[in-house]
């Protein structure tokens, strides 16, 4: 990819500026020490402030301090007034604001709504130090502390709300954030690229209001940038029409596919010199190019609108053909400039190797950030990933071209963290990233790769020009190993088990020198309804890892067990689908501790699907797929049950809705049952409660379990001042039932219970 400029070829804005700072300071006496009278650039982060790579508000302020610019860090704010977001001074050019390394509402909120009362990226992990939409309320203080200083967000909350989209804890569309906040430019993805660009041009004295041509970002405007030429999204992607790759020039001018075969052109010609006539390349289709997307006012009233939306949405993620965005918000409008082009390995080296303290800031002096605890010994050795998982929102924030740093930078930060990490024990917990093993991968073709408008690139099958061969990552793990004082090379990262059963000799160096005894991988479902949803491979793909795992494993005399993850709850899912997963658990003999239901975040594909109940991974049209959506509060609480299907807590909920599906034959003793039958302890204390009582005692385990699944660990909660979970409001049907009419307008089928199936007498 071409990139105009690189991020280390920008003259320093500050040439004195030759050291950087300990820490980057976040009191006025830090900023005495170093000679400062005031900061370029404040970043407000809703995290606590680790100078460390894996954390945003570290990289972002070690980059831009690198360019010379005098960067002050304002961590976790109180936010109730403008005070905390003085105490630094007024910035010269702007603030940057950041929720932090996750979404805040994530951060805040369980999958079922509850407010969680830890934060591991909090000193003490201590729950409640941002606000919900931290990046609309940190915004708002800034503009009260100094009305007149630009805002700029960023950070994965601002990132993926960039445009009108689907908000799991309100139930509802929202507006682009960059609306919501009333920032004045909005940064999404990794941000280097965009913010260095944008922080000297401000420093060169172009006012904010003029910056709407910076790839990466998204601004507000009233009609789209001048000189470019604009396209109804419902031309691309209508009546399952999408467009052909173009051709990455334009036309079929190039190129020498004239010089095999029967030609009339003379290669040799004993004539007159003619002039040469020398045309100019041929404009791409896609540059100068914006894709008018339904207005905000459209797709909160339309779900086949928001799902088209969204296809658009996701199909222009390739920085090499993204066209920019231009949807409506009542009077106003919001631009989205194509992607930043990603770093190429120099750069990455570059960031990563920013003069990091790798601790926390010497302000929370002993209290344990357990973020931090959990990665201060891992290395990122890539960004990116060409996945495309449904539910996942990486290849929206980071792309799914694959950044890779050199094995040299990373070997040299092996040898940092020896030399600055307090207590190391040599042992590194990771080297991965969003996935374990795609360092160096990617498209074998530049043509394809500039082009390519899939969303993963291994969905349904690997794609032929994707390079698999893991060399380079073999390499990597062994050089790492080779440093001295390094005893072991963890890997934590989860892999991708498809790309790895390519090339068994990476498999081999996995197994032999780089587990724990436990390596995790994620099939998520067993069942190909949910897992086609996803856009994640079969199980033969899983069985296929398994057996080469376990083979050399064997061979280097080690016991050593897979660890998968799983999903319950997911759109396309069906009791069905769980059931079956469960008994696969059975009858693999796992017990799953920690399981998840899905989590709507924001922009990703299942989170579309979750919303519309319309199969959005193809063409949408009225006569599309409508999908299986689990809603409910109490069928989503029976999905993560069945994946508990050992924990006596759930036995109740899953005999009752095993029954209603006429699967009675799954609950009893026999090798091939999923639950036992009810005790005759469950059967009192069941009566018990039906006649108001609730009796208990110590010897009492039917009681205690039985309290702990009303009470505790299923309990459906919701937030204050939140909406209910409930499906009543989410279902698209009168009834709350979470079942569509289909296109020809059929009857509403039979009411389902609370468990999503319908009873047995109206089948």
């Amino acid at each position: 990819m071409q990139v105009e400029s690189t991020l280390f070829t920008y003259p320093k804005y500050r040439a004195e500026m030759k050291r950087p700072a300990p820490f980057l300071p976040m009191s006025r006496k830090e900023m005495d020490r170093l000679g400062w009278d005031s900061c370029d650039i404040i970043i407000v982060t809703g995290d606590a402030y680790v100078d460390h790579p894996s954390f945003g508000m570290a990289v972002i302020g070690r980059m831009l301090e690198s360019q010379g610019f005098r960067v002050g860090i304002i961590s976790q704010p109180d936010w109730s007034n403008k005070n905390d977001f003085m105490k630094l001074g007024k910035p010269n050019l702007y603030f940057g604001v950041t929720a932090g390394n996750m979404d805040s509402m994530i951060n805040r909120y369980t999958a079922e709504r509850r407010m969680r009362h830890d934060d591991a990226y909090t000193a003490g992990n201590i729950g409640g130090k941002r606000p919900d939409r931290a990046v609309t309320v940190y915004t708002q203080r800034c503009k009260e502390a100094y009305k007149q200083v630009p805002v700029v967000i960023g950070g994965i909350e601002a990132s993926l709300r960039r445009i009108a989209h689907y908000d799991y804890w309100s139930d509802k569309i929202r507006r682009s954030v960059i609306l919501d906040a009333k920032a004045d430019i909005l940064v999404y993805g990794n941000a280097e690229r965009p913010l260095v660009e944008l922080s000297h041009r401000l420093a060169d004295g172009e006012p904010i209001s003029e910056l709407h041509n910076i790839r990466g970002t998204t601004v507000i405007r009233k009609e789209p940038l001048s000189g470019w030429k604009g396209m109804d999204s419902r031309k691309i992607d209508q009546l399952h029409k999408i467009d052909p790759i173009p051709h990455p020039y334009g036309a079929d001018d190039v190129g020498c596919k004239n010089l095999s075969g029967p030609s009339d052109v003379k290669i040799f010609d004993n004539d007159a010199p003619k002039a040469i006539s020398v045309q100019p390349a041929r404009p791409k289709p896609w540059e100068k190019t914006y894709v008018l997307l339904p207005s905000f006012e459209k797709v909160s009233g339309d779900k086949y609108l928001y799902a088209h939306a969204s296809r658009i949405l996701h199909q222009e993620q390739n920085p090499g053909c993204a066209r920019a965005l231009f949807q409506k918000h009542a009077e106003r409008a919001i631009w989205v400039n194509p992607p930043a082009w990603p770093l190429n390995t120099d750069e990455m080296d570059g960031v990563f190797g920013l003069a990091y303290a790798r601790v926390p800031h010497p302000s929370y002096g002993k209290e344990v950030i357990p973020a931090y605890d959990m990665i201060k010994t891992s290395i990122n050795i890539m960004r990116g990933c060409f996945g495309g998982c449904s539910f996942c929102s990486i290849t929206e924030h980071e792309g799914r071209i694959i950044q890779s740093r050199s094995q040299e930078s990373i070997v040299n930060e092996i040898k940092d963290i020896q030399d600055k990490v307090p207590g190391f024990t040599g042992v590194i917990s990771d080297l991965g990233g969003p996935t374990a093993n795609m360092y160096h991968l990617g498209c074998k073709s530049e043509k394809a790769e500039k082009t390519c408008r899939r969303i993963s690139c291994i969905f349904p099958d690997i794609c032929g020009h994707m390079d698999t061969d893991h060399q380079p990552t073999i390499d990597l793990y062994r050089a790492a190993r080779d440093v001295p004082g390094i005893k072991k090379i963890l890997i934590a990262s989860g892999v991708r088990y498809d790309l790895a059963s390519e090339d068994p000799r990476y498999v081999k160096e996995l197994a032999t020198h780089h587990v724990g005894g436990y390596l995790k991988i994620a099939p998520e479902h067993t069942e190909e309804g949910p897992l086609n949803k996803m856009m994640k491979p079969g199980m033969g793909t899983y069985d296929k890892f398994k057996e080469l795992f376990d083979k050399y494993s064997k061979e280097a005399g080690k016991k050593q067990y897979l660890i998968p993850y799983f999903i319950s709850a997911h759109p396309g899912t069906t009791n069905e689908d769980m059931v079956n997963l469960a008994l696969w658990l059975k009858g693999e003999k796992f017990k799953l501790d920690q399981v998840q239901n899905f989590y709507p975040s924001p922009m990703a594909n299942a989170t579309t699907i979750y919303h519309t109940e319309l199969n959005s991974l193809k063409n949408v049209k009225h006569t599309s797929e409508q999908v299986t959506v689990p809603k409910k509060g109490r069928q989503r609480k029976l999905h993560k049950a069945l994946l508990r299907y050992h924990d006596e807590a759930g036995w109740p909920m899953i005999r009752e809705a095993l029954i209603e599906m006429g699967k009675e034959k799954l609950i009893g003793s026999g090798a091939n049952c999923l639950v036992p039958a009810e005790s005759r302890q469950e059967r009192e204390a069941r009566r018990n409660k039906g006649k108001g009582g609730n009796k208990s005692s110590k010897s009492n385990g039917g009681q205690k379990a039985l309290t702990r699944f009303s009470e505790d660990q299923f309990s459906d909660r919701k937030p204050k001042g939140g909406k209910s979970g409930s499906a009543g409001k989410q279902g698209s049907g009168k009834g709350g039932n979470g079942q569509a009419k289909n296109s020809a307008g059929s009857k509403r089928p039979p009411k389902k219970n609370a468990w999503g199936t319908t009873p047995k007498h109206q089948r």
